[in-house]
């Protein structure tokens, strides 16, 4: 079962099944995991609160859409980091929370 590590939240581990007919994006898996993570639009790729920074498996998440490209044009997104509302996993994947993401009262390690 492939899963989502959150490096800097003390690698928390989520694994996720690939077999949705619908498939989700970090966001959606991270939330119903019990998962706080910004995400001040609600997950609609409408601002980038919700953007993490891939460590490793940027080749299991699908290509940027639409809103992603405009924000990483815009420099309000890194190359190294995508939407968690928009990128949707088809493998393992390890990230962190960028300093700026991070919630308070949320624990976050080095």
């Amino acid at each position: 079962m492939p899963k989502i590590t959150i490096s800097n939240q003390g690698h928390k581990v989520v694994n996720f099944n690939l077999n949705n007919e619908q498939p989700k994006p970090v966001l959606a898996i991270l939330q119903e995991n019990y998962i706080d993570w910004m995400h001040a639009c609600g997950g609609n790729g409408r601002c980038t609160t919700c953007r993490c920074k891939i460590v490793e498996g940027m080749e299991n998440l699908t290509e940027r859409t639409e809103p992603e490209k405009m924000f990483l044009n815009a420099q309000r997104i890194k190359p190294i980091e995508r939407m968690a509302c928009q990128a949707i996993p088809k493998g393992d994947v390890v990230l962190e929370v960028p300093e700026k993401c991070k919630l308070p009262g949320v624990m976050y390690t080095n």
